[in-house]
């Protein structure tokens, strides 16, 4: 896991061929009117899901981790809390959803705290909770670039 401000992304575009493009994609373009859904950056290799949700109680968020994917997680409005842990021999709590990337483990996380302007990076080996609020639910609006593995 990885987290820093967008202003140091270039510090990271070396870690695999394909951040720098990401990070280009993320400093180029203008969320502030993009519709929200999934967009194409380099085919399945590298797409961004666009998402806008009010943040949640810790309780009703779920930790989860990809195989496939290497999220990076940018937020353009809001604050979020995220829950990180490394996976190590957890077990998840549901079966590997294959189409979808996902797993979902019941894990203790420790949290940390992002504001609009920073992005996060998990890898595989990082279970993940997202859309966390601090105190009161925070209306969010953040890009997950998803880089193919």
């Amino acid at each position: 896991m990885i987290t820093d401000v967008i202003q140091n992304a270039h510090l990271y575009e070396g870690l695999n061929e394909r951040f720098k493009r990401a990070f280009t994609y993320l400093n180029e373009t203008d969320f502030s009117a993009m519709e929200m859904g999934k967009h194409e950056i380099e085919g399945d290799n590298i797409f961004a899901i666009v998402n806008e949700f009010e943040t949640k109680d810790k309780h009703e968020c779920e930790a989860e981790a990809h195989k496939k994917h290497i999220d990076i997680q940018y937020l353009v409005k809001g604050t979020e809390m995220f829950g990180y842990a490394p996976l190590t021999t957890q077990k998840p709590v549901t079966d590997y959803d294959e189409a979808n990337d996902v797993a979902i483990y019941k894990e203790a996380v420790s949290y940390l705290k992002l504001e609009a302007g920073m992005f996060i990076i998990f890898y595989p080996t990082d279970l993940h909770q997202p859309e966390v609020r601090e105190f009161e639910p925070v209306l969010v609006k953040k890009v997950v670039v998803k880089i193919k593995i």
